[in-house]
């Protein structure tokens, strides 16, 4: 833990004028970022008495190591940039807000030559209308196939569409008339792009003029006697109808706005967003954030916005963002989203009528997502952290393990032998900091055992030690306080593959794996990293140099955690390993023959029946085969000669052992090659894998 005091700068450093400010820790990872009015005024609010800070805010300052500064010119350059930064590095004491799903759009591809109505998600693109977020895909297509009746625009991909003009046939949408078939030319591209303007018109809210039309030429149809034409017309005002039905009037037509509604308690905050346009609500979205920050329900509305309108530029923004707080100082927002839309953007308070009714509904959807939040989590921060907490007091830690890296050997009978490292931060597991070895025998240039059979202590001092030694040449090459951004991140952006310690690091294993990954350590003059490991059968918790283990409780949330980190390194292995033992059992010694493709291959093993066979066929036989010649049949011979027979293949449904074939090389009666699986005794752990 450290003193901020002993990195605040002078009060004469830091300038009196707008800028982003960032904490780092010591091993230089940002770990938060702000904006100020004042930069002079707003950090300094932070290096006061501990005392008096926010129970989250003095974890954050003593957990930093270090603050920068960058001055930029007005408060809206302060608040792109924070935009910017945040979403580059991070930072773990930001307020980070967690949409679980990516939200369909309904969109209509006006950039095409014939525009085409589908479901979207991601990334906007540009020359393509989107109506939404909706909350269901089903949703999308219900009130397309609605529409279509009256708005018979193409949905159907490229290739479906090339297939139709090849073939001079229409898909089944162009027979029961929900398609005007361009692809056939039914239409000209003008009058199919028309149609796609229709259909967006009455997307975007403006449904009078059209239902009033087919109204007209109804009333037409009946007094000219048309009965046919006029049930038709009938059902399509009905379609349109029960299509607009589906997205309810809620405020005046024309009202184009997002209702933004914030439902918050110590630790966690929900939002909730409605989308309304054309008076209409047109979408639903949500997020949850927990408050890893002292922060204000303006500042968390400032975040939301950020994180809403940060990529969107034109209509997306709407002309209307209704709030139950404003940011402060809510100019620069306001300038911001001004900026983004290109045109002016109202952010404020609804005060009465039925915006503030539709207000209240949003803030009923979000007190309900959050009490639901927090049932489906189960307290699940305060339950990491007890879990945390639990690991220190056990381990007789300094601090809590805020960074867990666990090791796993895994291998099949000495053979294909791998390890995986994952990591876990705050609890959780970091997926894209998880990385995998193969097992070399040698650390660095001196060579320390030949990588044959079952070692899984010499296995785990490997990989150890090449894990670490990677962190030491990463440090020194850097230095440890290196200045830049440059520091812990590669030429591209991305950070180190090993540029970040652990705290705790988790063997699979007992006494034996502790000790030769503490042996690794020392070795390499690593004193300030913890060891234990997991051992299976009685969840023992062993650390270095101790007769006895560690016992946690059946119900400690820290022996949970320790399980959930050693299975997912299992898992991690596991996979690993399965993936290099099926490229093992494909290989084949007819691979290593020079100009042998696949389909002599295959002709030599329908020819002799199995690899057994041809190998004890002689250089005459083999140039029976159709294809192969005199110096192709000696290379062969030369080849099979060479390469020692594989253990025998074995029957997975009787367990027979097959003595006249070969595993990976067997054939069928058709000729093609049959993968085989080697017998061996099961290990004590899943199957026959560790």
């Amino acid at each position: 833990m450290a003193d901020p005091s002993s990195y605040r700068p002078s009060p004469g450093q830091i300038p009196d004028s707008p800028g982003v400010y960032k904490f780092r820790d010591e091993h230089r990872r940002v770990i938060y970022v702000g904006k100020a009015k004042s930069l002079r005024q707003r950090l300094a609010n932070y290096f006061q008495d501990l005392a008096g800070l926010h129970p989250r805010t003095r974890s954050m300052v003593t957990t930093a190591a270090s603050v920068e500064w960058t001055v930029v010119s007005t408060e809206v350059e302060a608040l792109q940039l924070e935009y910017s930064w945040i979403k580059e590095f991070d930072p773990r004491f930001n307020v980070k807000y967690r949409d679980d799903k990516s939200y369909p759009y309904l969109a209509v591809t006006m950039n095409e030559q014939y525009p085409r109505v589908q479901v979207m998600r991601g990334h906007k693109k540009k020359g393509v209308k989107y109506f939404g977020p909706y909350a269901h895909a089903w949703a999308i297509r219900d009130t397309v196939d609605l529409l279509l009746r009256v708005f018979p625009v193409r949905t159907c991909s490229a290739g479906v569409f090339k297939n139709a003009a090849r073939t001079g046939r229409p898909c089944l949408l162009g027979y029961i008339g929900k398609c005007s078939a361009p692809c056939v030319e039914r239409v000209t591209a003008e009058e199919h792009r028309e149609l796609a303007e229709e259909f967006s018109d009455f997307m975007a809210g403006r449904t009078g003029t059209y239902l009033r039309r087919l109204e007209r030429q109804m009333m037409d149809a009946a007094e000219e006697m048309e009965y046919e034409r006029a049930a038709r017309l009938r059902d399509d005002i009905e379609a349109l109808k029960k299509a607009m039905e589906k997205n309810a009037v809620v405020l005046a037509d024309a009202t184009d706005a997002d209702l933004i509604a914030v439902a918050e308690d110590e630790l966690e905050a929900a939002v909730q967003i409605f989308h309304v346009r054309g008076g209409r609500v047109r979408g639903q979205r949500g997020w949850v954030t927990d408050k890893v920050e002292a922060v204000t329900t303006g500042d968390l509305v400032e975040h939301a916005l950020q994180q809403l309108y940060g990529e969107e530029t034109g209509d997306s923004v709407p002309k209307e963002v209704l709030v139950p707080a404003l940011p402060d100082p809510v100019e620069p927002v306001q300038e911001w989203l001004t900026g983004r839309r290109g045109s002016n953007v109202s952010l404020r308070i609804p005060q009465r009528g039925d915006k503030k009714a539709l207000m209240e509904t949003v803030q009923r959807n979000a007190q309900q997502s959050l009490v639901l939040h927090k049932t489906k989590r189960a307290s699940d921060l305060t339950t990491r952290s007890r879990a945390l907490e639990e690991i220190a007091e056990a381990l007789d830690l300094d601090s809590a393990p805020l960074r867990i890296e666990c090791y796993d050997i895994s291998h099949l009978q000495g053979d294909d032998v791998v390890a995986s490292m994952v990591v876990f931060e705050d609890g959780l597991a970091r997926k894209s900091e998880y990385r995998r070895f193969q097992i070399k025998g040698r650390v660095g240039d001196t060579q320390v055992w030949h990588g044959e059979g079952q070692d899984d202590v010499r296995s785990m001092h490997e990989v150890i030690a090449r894990r670490f030694r990677r962190y030491l040449a990463e440090k020194e090459k850097t230095g440890e306080w290196a200045e830049g951004e440059d520091a812990f991140t590669e030429e591209d952006g991305r950070p180190k593959r090993f540029a970040y310690p652990p705290q705790l690091v988790v063997v699979d294993g007992g006494q034996p794996q502790v000790a030769a990954a503490r042996r690794a350590l020392d070795e390499l003059g690593i004193d300030d990293i913890a060891v234990c490991g997991l051992a299976k059968r009685l969840e023992e918790v062993w650390l270095p140099g101790e007769d006895d283990p560690v016992v946690l409780p059946r119900t400690s949330e820290g022996l949970y955690l320790l399980q959930r980190v050693r299975d997912e390194a299992h898992r991690f292995a596991i996979t690993y390993q399965r993936t290099k033992r099926a490229k093992r059992f494909r290989a084949s010694p007819l691979d290593d023959v020079p100009g042998l493709g696949d389909t002599r291959k295959q002709a030599l093993l329908k020819h002799f029946g199995s690899l057994k066979k041809l190998r004890a066929a002689t250089i005459d036989q083999i140039c029976e085969v159709p294809g192969i010649g005199r110096k192709t049949a000696e290379t062969i011979a030369a080849a099979l000669a060479q390469a020692a027979p594989a253990a025998p293949a074995v029957n997975t449904a009787t367990g027979e052992i097959m003595e006249d074939e070969e595993p990976g090389t067997t054939a069928d009666t058709s000729g093609e090659p049959v993968a085989a699986f080697t017998a061996g005794p099961p290990d004590r752990r899943r199957g026959q894998e560790t």
